[in-house]
């Protein structure tokens, strides 16, 4: 069972500057060296905070781990480096890791590098209309409220109670951080939970929660049409433009009811 809503403020997602003679908040940008066993994999724009989570949460969404890894910074390396156990589940070649936080496949050559297989998800729960379409509404961001400038992942249980949120310039390193999150507590596969983003569907995020094991994927924004493809073809629902009390369903509809 999950516990209560996972939540922290994070010290290190923005900082002051000055600007037109004021006082103003950005959030921080910075880079993430991935290494397993001490071995450099992957580079990722993100910020900084929750650093163990986003690490086991990309290499769960990249098939390559299956289950809580030790995880943290190396006292020998800079900050901006995370160690990771391994071994692998398989080796990762010559596939490139480098994503900006603007995208989380960048660097991939191939669509083979890109589509990660996932099981099929169970059934799952059947949420009412009104409830999805409130979940951005409790999406808790206070770090974009400070800067306006970062994406949010929220986890909620089928009632619409948010479990954890996490924050990052990156959309997708923001799921990942949720994902790493459950991973460590031992609640993966996400069945019977639903994801919701800050922003629009992307492929990278619905394949991320279909890897997760997660039956439903709402966003603020649009989806985009391989968003919709893969959605159709690994059984999860997605709806998008959840906002003002309303939303549409472009994937999976019978996990929907039309009451609240």
């Amino acid at each position: 069972m999950f516990a209560s809503v996972e939540e922290r403020t994070n010290p290190h997602a923005y900082r002051r500057i000055s600007r037109d003679g004021a006082e103003d908040f950005v959030a921080v940008e910075e880079p993430l060296e991935i290494r397993v066993d001490g071995k450099p994999l992957a580079v990722t724009m993100r910020t900084p905070g929750h650093d163990e989570e986003l690490a086991l949460g990309f290499l769960y969404g990249e098939a390559l781990i299956d289950g809580p890894r030790e995880a943290g910074p190396d006292p020998e390396l800079s900050a901006n480096v995370v160690e990771v156990e391994g071994p692998l589940l398989s080796d990762p070649g010559e596939r490139r890791f480098y994503t900006s936080s603007s995208c989380g496949v960048c660097g991939k050559g191939a669509i083979e590098e890109v589509a990660v297989r996932s099981k099929p998800i169970p059934d799952g729960p059947v949420v009412g209309r009104a409830t999805l379409a409130e979940l951005p509404e409790r999406l808790r961001q206070p770090a974009f409220e400070a800067t306006g400038g970062l994406h949010a992942t929220g986890l909620f249980d089928p009632a619409g109670e948010l479990v954890c949120a996490r924050e990052d310039v990156g959309r997708h390193n923001a799921m990942d951080k949720v994902v790493g999150w459950a991973l460590r507590a031992g609640a993966l596969p996400l069945h019977g939970r639903i994801l919701c983003v800050s922003g629009r569907l992307s492929f990278e995020l619905a394949q991320k929660a279909a890897v997760a094991g997660c039956p439903i994927l709402v966003g603020v924004g649009a989806p985009s049409s391989l968003a919709i493809e893969l959605a159709a073809e690994r059984g999860l629902t997605l709806c998008g433009f959840a906002r003002g009390g309303t939303m549409n369903v472009y994937a999976g509809t019978t996990r929907v009811s039309p009451s609240a």
